[in-house]
């Protein structure tokens, strides 16, 4: 599910880029920069704009859900464990060869994160979320809404980061991605609700 996200976004980022710069090549991709690059000039791998997560928060202020459904009709209750709600730390980062080209494709990512910042089912082309999907469909979102801010690390942050990460920085920009809950589908297990209390409190003398 993490990957079908970051993939979903990528794919609109690329569209956004074709639509109003007339790019011809999808640009935008995720990976992980730790993994290096051709440094060769105009190496199509390094000519790219790379997403990578590079931290996992679980967000707090959800975590304390019931574990059970009421159903008033049955008279039964459903248990299942609540959903886990993540947010996301996305490493944006343009390894051109070329510095300036580098700046200039980071400036256009915080425009479109600027235009548009939460993505969900309905305000995504279908084909955004479906190009290069999972294959298997317990990997893919089926309704998400997904919020990007942007966050600025302190040059400590980004000293440990991209020591981190090798050593050589690249222009970058850090966001948030707000939240994903995660949820594996099971049947629910089913119980009968408690419908009467019956005390019996006797005094011994």
């Amino acid at each position: 599910m993490i990957s079908h996200a970051l993939t979903i976004v990528v794919n609109e980022l690329n569209s956004h880029l074709k639509d109003i710069y007339a790019m011809d090549t999808e640009i935008a991709r995720p990976g992980n920069p730790s993994d290096g690059f051709d440094m060769s000039n105009n190496s199509s791998s390094r000519e790219s704009v790379i997403f990578s997560v590079i931290n996992i928060r679980e967000e707090k202020t959800l975590k304390n859900q019931p574990n059970y459904l009421r159903d008033e009709t049955t008279l039964k209750a459903l248990y299942e464990n609540p959903p886990v709600f993540l947010n996301f730390q996305i490493l944006v980062m343009a390894p051109h060869a070329n510095y300036s080209n580098g700046l200039l494709m980071i400036s256009r990512v915080l425009r479109f994160f600027q235009y548009k910042n939460v993505f969900t089912q309905d305000n995504v082309q279908p084909a955004s979320i479906t190009s290069n999907a999972p294959t298997n469909d317990l990997d893919c979102l089926e309704s998400f809404k997904l919020i990007f801010d942007l966050y600025s690390p302190s040059m400590e942050e980004i000293n440990h980061l991209w020591g981190t990460l090798g050593g050589k920085q690249y222009p970058f920009v850090i966001y948030w991605m707000r939240m994903l809950d995660l949820k594996f589908s099971a049947p629910p297990q089913e119980g009968s609700l408690i419908q009467e209390v019956i005390t019996d409190i006797t005094h011994k003398y």
